[in-house]
């Protein structure tokens, strides 16, 4: 599998009114994506709600997403579970139903002890789709761990042939930037921090997943073309629109709030499920009229054209 470059939506999982999957927006919610120049989806992880969601749900969700995407995008299925012995059942679901990759995030309720647990605890997951490149999900502020990813990119490739990268969802720059250039570049790091993406690109990132890609990725591929294009003023400008908007956004509820802009932007993925909570109504026609005043709704609608 080739290195994935450029945007990677992190995607949601539609629910109904009771709270139950929803399948139907998915292959709508593909087509706009693609629409819009995201190259890539990462799907069932903390956006798309992936430890809130059941073994079976989480399969139905992979299945739907692989098979709306057709080829067109890659798709990274995150697999990662409290059990290794589920988490394996959801890899080999990802490679039978031919994902482009899967992801993994370490468990947490008991932790890995140090980094030779976490490394057994990958493998144990990779050996149930072996053919499947991976990519390890680090995301310290929510697993609690926060181990070298260098002292990772040394040494899991012995126990994890299929080792393909990691999602670097943390904001310390010069770590990514040490692992972009771990062995002349080897191993595909993407970044996970939507507020610091144009800080990703300068230490020179070419991939990233986001929770915001799926309603602003015109916003985000400007900031990549006038970077690339030397504009660096415009770049940190539109970064900065980027971040205020992110900022407003999680000030009404983080997750939900997230969740919610889909629907402002016209695809209705519905409410969050428990621990999480919904918006009232109230919160979010404030957060609708805050975000109309920042310019959120002309990228929101954007088709990106090259």
């Amino acid at each position: 599998m080739a290195k994935i470059d450029g945007l990677i939506a992190a995607t949601f999982t539609p629910l109904d009114e009771t709270g139950s999957v929803n399948l139907a927006p998915i292959p709508a919610l593909v087509d706009g994506l693609i629409a819009q120049g995201v190259t890539g989806m990462y799907v069932c992880g903390s956006t798309g709600e992936g430890p809130s969601l059941t073994t079976e749900e989480r399969k139905v969700v992979a299945k739907a997403y692989v098979e709306a995407s057709a080829g067109r995008i890659p798709s990274v299925i995150q697999v990662g579970h409290n059990s290794i012995e589920d988490a394996k059942t959801l890899a080999r679901h990802a490679q039978e139903i031919g994902a482009e990759a899967i992801s993994a995030v370490a468990p947490t309720y008991f932790k890995p002890v140090d980094l030779d647990a976490l490394i057994d605890c990958m493998a144990g997951v990779c050996s149930a789709a072996p053919d499947t490149p991976f990519y390890y999900y680090h995301i310290p502020p929510i697993t609690g761990l926060n181990f070298d990813m260098l002292d990772f990119l040394e040494a899991a490739p012995a126990r994890i042939p299929s080792l393909a990268g990691i999602k670097f969802s943390s904001r310390d720059v010069d770590k990514f930037q040490a692992c972009l250039n771990f062995e002349d570049g080897k191993y595909n790091i993407l970044f996970g921090v939507d507020e610091m993406f144009l800080s990703g690109l300068a230490v020179g990132g070419t991939g990233a997943v986001g929770s915001t890609y799926n309603f602003m990725a015109p916003l985000y591929r400007t900031v990549m073309r006038s970077y690339a294009g030397g504009d660096m003023a415009d770049a940190q400008a539109k970064q900065h629109l980027a971040t205020s908007i992110i900022r407003t956004i999680l000030q009404y509820g983080g997750m939900p709030s997230l969740k919610a802009c889909m629907g402002l932007k016209g695809v209705d993925c519905g409410a969050v499920r428990l621990p999480l909570s919904a918006m009232s109504e109230a919160s979010l026609a404030q957060m609708r009229a805050d975000l109309e005043e920042q310019g959120f709704f002309e990228w929101a609608r954007q088709v990106w054209e090259d």
